[in-house]
């Protein structure tokens, strides 16, 4: 391994962390570059300490690492201080493994999590010296391929990637990389690359396609530009969760970052069908990994890494069909060793806590309630699926079990919500503190009290969900629904044992205008990026009034992208996506969003959502009302 590092001591010693940037962690994977044909530089557009806890690249990682013509490297954002001094020395942006500059390398992959890195993207574009806009890059430069989430809606980064891959990383990478190997060996260029990349499943290539707007702003039309390209894209789906890459040598960074321990993906996809959450439509349908697999996969990732706490990941964890025999498993290996586990995504019923009591320290830990809704009539507009009874009945058990701190979350601004929805907040949250002093003697009390935290989020309408068409309110609206909320909570009986938090309104909308944009937000990323904005998600630095100024400079509103409902019939910037789900699934659902209706999950009814079409997962597992569905979706 080289001792070259891409900054000097100097540097190093002037700038915060310099650990985030000097490579050779434990497990770093280093190739020898005679023996390589591409290079992949694999990104997280945030601080290291946020990119390094990130389980999708530490996959991606393992898989293009283990082929041996391919070694795949990480960059993150460099933080403030060394932005700055990057810029002012002329210092191109370099992989942690090698140190070798970005725009040396055959690809730069770029995870988008959240809407608001999107300012984040544009920096590292930047810092490593290839061209924000597609358009302008040549042969010299790396192909710029974005996946993750936000790609579902990739409209409002068009112009900054080559390439976007929809859906899940295990599939077509390699036929990817084999195709630029092919394209490279005949000389046949960067543009005759992407236009047979475009005809990959699952890729989704900007330059050849076209939009075309109403006299409304809305959508015309949006068509490919050349004959044999796709009109639409359906995502890439991993069905063999069990039999796939994994990384049972996870990089262990030298600082601490945010999710310190081994992360154990239990299963993909959600039974639930929470109208307002967008993981839980994208990752349908749900695929259990084998339980003896992930017993065999966590002794060997604790062995490699040292690290002594692992955290089983997953939408619901409570709905792993084999979670009691992993758990059983896990509590007495973990034993030994005195690793913890962590659970989170758990529903707090009897099993649950009993399994809290045993891995956790309950004198030190605090459970969390996601109600979502201060009311039951809200609950089933969203189709939360949990009702009161259930939510004291667990808040009971814990506290008889010694819990003395709750958190709840909920949201604000969701469809159809009154102010009596708003006041159930503080009314629920009240009564889970009642239901305290009712369950708790005195003299079991610990400190006398109970804690109640109720937080609230604002809604934010996301592409393919039900709510997709939703209005979302104004910044003013959600500042006067907070200010309820906490006016509510203050006129309870129990008032002194609950603590009201809310998040800021003004980011809420911002990501609302970004998650269901189009590609005129393009000039306002690129604009206010020139500006000066980057590192948004990190409330010190989000400049709100910065980004309303160019919206409007650009001739665009808030009004048109986040504070209209959009009719049933729109053309949406995402539709030449296909995720799974059908449109005709997401009408369905919003139809009975408006009339109050709960649907049933997937494990009890099949509602008919599209996903049977892959061929597997829950959609084939037998109901205990139905027998085996084959393929009923």
């Amino acid at each position: 391994m080289s001792d070259y590092l891409a900054l000097s001591d100097d540097i190093l010693m002037k700038i915060e962390k310099p650990e985030r940037y000097i490579g050779h962690e434990v497990n770093a994977v280093v190739k020898d570059k005679s023996k390589i044909r591409i290079r992949f530089a694999m990104c997280f557009p945030d601080v290291y300490e946020i990119g390094m806890s990130h389980l999708g690249i530490q996959i991606l990682y393992d898989m293009f690492n283990s082929w041996e013509d391919v070694w795949c490297e990480r960059v993150y954002s460099p933080w403030l201080d060394l932005d700055a001094i990057m810029r002012r020395e002329h210092i191109p942006l370099f992989a942690l493994e090698s140190q070798d500059p970005i725009r040396e390398f055959d690809f730069l992959g770029i995870t988008i999590q959240y809407e608001m890195c999107y300012t984040n993207i544009l920096q590292i574009l930047d810092l490593a010296q290839i061209p924000i806009n597609s358009a302008d890059r040549t042969e010299e430069h790396p192909i710029v391929i974005g996946g993750g989430p936000c790609t579902y809606n990739p409209e409002p980064l068009a112009d900054f990637f080559d390439i976007f891959y929809i859906g899940e990383g295990e599939t077509q990478y390699r036929n990817l990389l084999n195709l630029y190997q092919d394209c490279r060996e005949k000389k046949l260029g960067r543009t005759e690359f992407l236009r047979r990349a475009a005809k990959l499943p699952g890729m989704y290539v900007p330059a050849f396609y076209e939009v075309t707007y109403n006299d409304d702003q809305t959508i015309k039309s949006f068509l490919p530009t050349e004959e044999g390209i796709p009109a639409t894209i359906r995502k890439e789906i991993e069905m063999n969760v069990s039999n796939t890459y994994y990384p049972l040598k996870p990089i262990v960074p030298f600082i601490k970052v945010t999710q310190d321990r081994v992360v154990l993906e239990i299963q993909r996809g959600c039974i639930r069908g929470c109208r307002f959450c967008q993981a839980g439509q994208l990752y349908r349908p749900v695929r259990e990994r084998d339980a003896e697999t992930l017993k065999i996969w966590a002794k060997q990732m604790l062995k490699n890494t040292g690290h002594e706490e692992i955290s089983l990941s997953s939408l619901s964890s409570s709905d792993y069909s084999k979670l009691p025999e992993l758990l059983d498993y896990l509590i007495e290996d973990c034993s030994k060793t005195h690793t913890n586990i962590s659970l989170p995504s758990l529903r707090i019923d009897a099993f649950s806590l009993d399994v809290m009591g045993k891995v956790q320290d309950v004198r030190k830990s605090s459970l969390t309630f996601a109600p979502e809704a201060g009311s039951q009539r809200l609950r089933n507009v969203i189709n939360k699926g949990l009702t009161e009874e259930v939510i004291l009945k667990g808040a009971a058990l814990a506290f008889e079990g010694g819990w003395t701190r709750v958190k709840l979350y909920f949201m604000l601004g969701l469809p159809t919500e009154t102010p009596e929805d708003i006041r159930g907040i503080a009314e629920l949250s009240n009564k889970i503190a009642a239901t305290f002093f009712e369950t708790v003697p005195k003299e079991k009390r610990v400190n006398g009290k109970v804690q109640i935290v109720a937080s609230t989020s604002f809604f934010v309408p996301k592409p393919f969900t039900p709510f997709q068409w939703a209005r979302q309110c104004t910044k003013e609206e959600f500042i006067e629904k907070a200010y309820l909320t906490r006016t509510a909570v203050s006129e309870q009986l129990n008032q002194k044992s609950i603590k009201y938090n809310w998040h800021e309104a003004d980011v809420s909308v911002l990501e609302g205008i970004l998650a269901r944009g189009d590609r005129r937000l393009c000039e306002v990323i690129r604009r206010v990026y020139k500006e000066g904005s980057i590192y948004d998600a990190w409330g010190e630095y989000y400049d709100n009034e910065r980004w309303m100024r160019v919206l409007t400079e650009c001739g665009l509103s808030a009004d048109f992208y986040a504070h209209r409902e959009r009719s049933l019939d729109e053309i949406l910037p995402w539709d030449f996506i296909d995720c799974g789900v059908t449109k005709e699934f997401l009408m369905r659902e919003w139809e009975k969003a408006q009339r109050e209706e709960i649907s049933a999950n997937c494990k009890k009814k099949c509602q008919a959502c599209g996903a049977a079409r892959f061929g597997g997962g829950i959609c084939f597992e037998s109901r205990p009302d139905e027998g085996l569905v084959t393929g009923g979706c």
